[in-house]
């Protein structure tokens, strides 16, 4: 695996390429959590689910407000089959492996949901 300050220093796009690959080969996709469930960044407008792709990623970002965080794995089935439906139904976006600095891709569940299903047909 790469260095994690490389891919860290990646463009949001590149990253999010990287989180694709990741995923579709290890069949998880990680988040964080903490005693009310699962984190949630936050804009003037718009909630978002930040993912990752290993615990290693998830848990170097859970510092200074996130410090109490647990990384967790969610099985790409149960994403696919459940996740992406509930997230659009609350209306909640995906903040695709954000770096230290919140920088980040935005997507929709449902694009989310599409590059997945294309990146693990591809694999």
């Amino acid at each position: 695996m790469q260095n994690i300050n490389d891919v860290l220093s990646m463009s949001p796009d590149k990253r999010y390429v990287f989180l694709l690959k990741e995923v579709a080969k290890s069949k998880e996709i990680w988040i964080l959590t903490d005693e009310d469930g699962c984190v949630m960044l936050n804009s003037d407008d718009e909630d978002y689910v930040p993912v990752w792709p290993s615990q290693e990623f998830a848990q170097y970002w859970a510092t200074g407000d996130w410090a109490e965080c647990v990384p967790l794995a969610i099985p790409l089935k149960d994403w696919l089959s459940r996740w992406t439906n509930g997230l659009e139904g609350d209306e909640v976006s995906i903040a695709a492996f954000p770096n230290p600095d919140e920088e980040g891709l935005i997507l929709l569940p449902d694009m989310f949901d599409e590059d997945l299903r294309k990146e693990c047909s591809s694999a």
